[in-house]
């Protein structure tokens, strides 16, 4: 995949005073806000450009010194592509069925919740079926670039003797034109269906595969319960310098060129996506030992998880 520009650079974080008492209600909303734009991979000056709101205006905003007006929340939230109601609050307040379901699930630990989300996937035909075998051997690697997607997912295929797709790739040939041209000509919501159409491709023609993930693929709810509930995930992690590196590595200095601040920018990001990376069945270091190690270590941990002689 092409390094996505907006998981690439990053303006500084404008601290705020130390001194200054700050609203509650403040620091949360800016938590939320700086939640979601590290979810999305944008940098500040992107949702600023995007909601027209001065990049001075947005820090204090996230640094809850800002008490922002509903119109400029409005498009901070258009901006950041979700509606105001997941902005400034949740959208479980929108009605009481609502309400009730929030009731039931309200305390319950992570354990439970994954439950529920995997009965609720299954009760409205999300396509899971975790429980049965028939996503055992839909293998899918997630993580950001330079996580090693790429190069184990193509050995444990070969290893496998399974195809390998890089969903990327089929992404650009569905679109007719790079990644980094559909952003730009038709922005987040066509790439995600042009994701979602990739993945729902490779998932009906191919019972056993591989398949490398974009690194926001987890950013978008709906396409990653296709992902969960189709295939056995894997979660590749590296350091944020090794992700750096590697990128480098192939020739591509961009996550540098864009800012100074670009490592802290990309731990911002990784710890937004984090919590989503760790829904996957497998986590797994790319940076505790070397490529040969890393794959025979995947490779024997994959095959005890999908039932097969090592």
């Amino acid at each position: 995949m092409q390094v996505n520009s907006l998981e690439a650079s990053a303006l500084a974080a404008v601290p705020s005073s130390a001194d200054e008492a700050k609203n509650p209600l403040l620091v949360t909303l800016g938590e939320r806000v700086r939640d979601l734009r590290a979810r999305r991979g944008l940098t500040r000056k992107a949702v600023a450009q995007a909601s027209e709101v001065s990049e001075r205006h947005l820090a204090n905003l996230e640094y809850g010194t800002g008490n922002a007006s509903i119109l400029v929340l409005q498009q901070v939230a258009g901006a950041l592509q979700c509606s105001l109601a997941e902005l400034i609050g949740d959208v479980t307040t929108s009605s009481p069925e609502w309400l009730m379901i929030r009731e039931l699930l309200e305390g319950r630990s992570d354990a439970e919740l994954r439950r529920a989300r995997e009965a609720l996937a299954g009760l409205f035909a999300a396509g899971t079926s975790a429980q049965g075998g028939g996503r055992g051997h839909c293998i899918a690697l997630i993580g950001l670039r330079g996580a090693g997607k790429s190069t184990l997912g193509q050995m444990l295929a070969d290893d496998l003797g399974y195809p390998f797709i890089e969903l990327s790739r089929q992404i650009e040939q569905f679109a007719g034109c790079s990644i980094s041209e559909i952003h730009n000509l038709y922005g987040t919501n066509a790439y995600r269906r042009y994701e979602r159409r990739a993945l729902e491709e490779a998932i009906q023609i191919y019972p056993e595969v591989v398949i490398a993930t974009p690194g926001g693929l987890v950013s978008d709810a709906a396409n990653f319960n296709l992902l969960l509930g189709h295939c056995t995930t894997v979660w590749l992690q590296a350091t944020p310098e090794d992700h750096m590196q590697r990128v480098a590595a192939q020739g591509d200095l961009r996550p540098m060129a864009g800012s100074h601040e670009a490592m802290e920018d990309l731990r911002r990001i990784l710890a937004g996506r984090s919590s989503f990376y760790e829904k996957a069945d497998l986590v797994f270091d790319t940076s505790a030992q070397d490529l040969p190690e890393s794959f025979t270590a995947l490779r024997q941990q994959l095959r005890v998880a999908l039932g097969l002689p090592a």
